[in-house]
Formats: structure tokens, C-alpha cells, sequence
């Protein structure tokens, strides 16, 4: 009869904890908004009561159709070389097709005022720490906020454009073929000769200043000529900043456009900085 007892609870235990088990992690796609605005998010959430949160942003897309595939894969690509797996992660799909370069920010701007303010109360957490992440067209996004809000860091892999002035001038030339933010620009303003000072006020060149947490760039010194050509500037001018925080460079020989992503050095530091504050 006790051995009877004796299995009856163990069955009964291995029944309950079988019914307590809960995914360690909850995916949604979720449209969020502030003041108004909204914007479309993929929630990568860790099962916890209180989270800190990376927010991540990812590159150039051409339509707007493949918003939600450049999100994943932003989010995915981030949470791979994201060491801790307590972090909640915000992948925002930031607009890009119909609108100007640069004005994305606005929906970018919701996103992590979305996260600050309203995440507690509508995902049922308690936001701790706040990180802004962001690669080539994110990585402008993030450094343009961080001129704009103040959280606890930000990741900056390869950000661009840095000089649109620059770029479109190649493309108005015929040294490199058009595309569509070129185009819409000269549409708007007219050539970068007719108008260079509405060029550079979209430039990433133009956000040197006033960062309000610390940032991290990370660049690989094998990227596209483009990018590389404006790099030793915009690295100029964000070191002389004097109404900046914190400042690192992270600069990988032989890296290419995404080398945060590749480098095991990068990766190293990403976490270092993000575990640091």
C-alpha cells in the first residue's frame, strides 16, 4: 500500500510540473503606438517580470513589403550575438518606401517612446534597462535618437548614409548606378550641386553632437568605398563632440558592411559594453 502511495505522488508530481511548464520565450508581431503615431514591432520576450530590452532597427530596404523580413532578421541576427537570454528584444519595422531618407525616424522615435513609457503596462513586465541597437540604416536610426532621448547605450554597426552629398553626387555623375533614395531627394530638393545644404542635413554627418547616453560604433574597414570614404570624418567629428557622452570605436581590419555580426572581437565588446551598464 505506502509503495502504491509512494507512486500515486510521483505520477501525480511528474503531472503537475508537466502542466507548470511555460515557454521560455513568447514571438509576436504587435502594432504600437505614441502620441498618435504608429509603428509595427516584433517582440522577442523572455518569460520574467521585469526585462531589460534591447531595441533593435535594421537596414535599407526597397519596399516596404519586406519590412517584417527585415525586422526578423535583424532581431534574429542581433539575438545571436546577444549573450544574455534575459533580455526582451524590440525589432522595429521603421518605414522606409514612401517616404524621404531620414523621416523613418519618426516611426523609429515611437517605437522607443513606446518601450519607456507604455511596454510595462501593456506587455505586463516591468521595463528595467533600455539598449538601442541598429545596422547600416538602423545604425543611423540609433544615432540619431541618441541625439534625441537617453537610455542606457547604444550599438551603432556601420551607420549610414554618412554623406549623402557624397553619395548622390556619384550616383548624378554616373559613377555608380540610381536608387531610390537618391532619386526621391533630387526629386524634392533638385541636384546636390543645386542644393548640397538639404543633402547634408540628412547626412548622418550632420547628427555629430549632442549624443545623450554612451554608443558604441562599430565599423569594418573593409566596407564599401562609399561608406568608407566619409568614415575618417564622421569619426573626426563625433571624437571632438563636446556635449557628448561616452564615445567608443571599435573598428575591425578586414571587417565588412555587417562585421558586428561576424567579428568575434565585435561580438565580445557588444556584450562588454551592454553588461558594463
Amino acid at each position: 500500500m505506502k509503495l502504491l502511495l509512494i507512486l500515486a505522488l510521483v505520477i501525480l508530481s511528474c503531472d503537475n510540473s508537466q502542466q507548470e511548464v511555460k515557454p521560455s520565450v513568447d514571438r509576436q508581431v504587435r502594432q504600437v503606438s505614441y502620441n498618435g503615431v504608429s509603428v509595427t514591432v516584433i517582440i522577442d520576450q523572455p518569460v520574467a517580470k521585469e526585462l531589460d530590452v534591447l531595441v533593435v532597427f535594421h537596414g535599407t530596404v526597397q519596399f516596404d513589403s519586406n519590412l517584417l523580413q527585415a525586422a526578423t532578421t535583424a532581431l534574429d541576427n542581433f539575438k545571436a550575438i546577444l549573450d544574455r537570454k534575459d533580455m526582451m528584444i524590440v525589432s522595429v519595422a521603421y518605414p522606409q518606401e514612401n517616404l524621404l531618407f531620414g523621416d523613418g525616424i519618426q516611426q523609429a522615435e515611437v517605437a522607443l517612446l513606446w518601450v519607456k513609457h507604455q511596454a510595462s503596462q501593456e506587455l505586463g513586465i516591468r521595463v528595467g534597462k533600455i539598449f538601442l541597437a541598429g545596422h547600416s540604416q538602423g545604425g543611423y536610426m540609433v544615432t540619431r535618437l541618441n541625439t534625441m532621448h537617453q537610455t542606457n547605450g547604444v550599438i551603432s554597426n556601420a551607420p549610414g548614409p554618412l554623406n549623402l552629398i557624397y553619395r548622390c553626387q556619384l550616383e548624378e555623375s554616373g559613377q555608380i548606378p540610381s536608387g531610390a533614395v537618391c532619386n526621391k531627394l533630387r526629386n524634392e530638393y533638385g541636384s546636390t550641386v543645386a542644393n548640397p545644404a538639404a543633402y547634408h542635413q540628412r547626412s548622418l554627418l550632420n547628427f555629430v553632437g549632442n549624443f545623450k547616453s554612451d554608443i558604441l560604433f562599430v565599423q569594418g574597414l573593409n566596407d564599401s568605398p562609399i561608406q568608407m570614404y566619409s568614415w575618417p570624418t564622421f569619426r573626426e567629428d563625433v571624437t571632438a563632440c563636446t556635449n557628448c557622452r561616452g564615445r567608443q570605436f571599435l573598428e575591425i581590419p578586414g571587417g565588412e558592411h555587417g562585421a558586428l555580426f561576424t567579428s568575434p572581437v565585435a561580438r565580445s565588446d557588444f556584450n562588454a559594453f551592454i553588461n558594463s551598464r
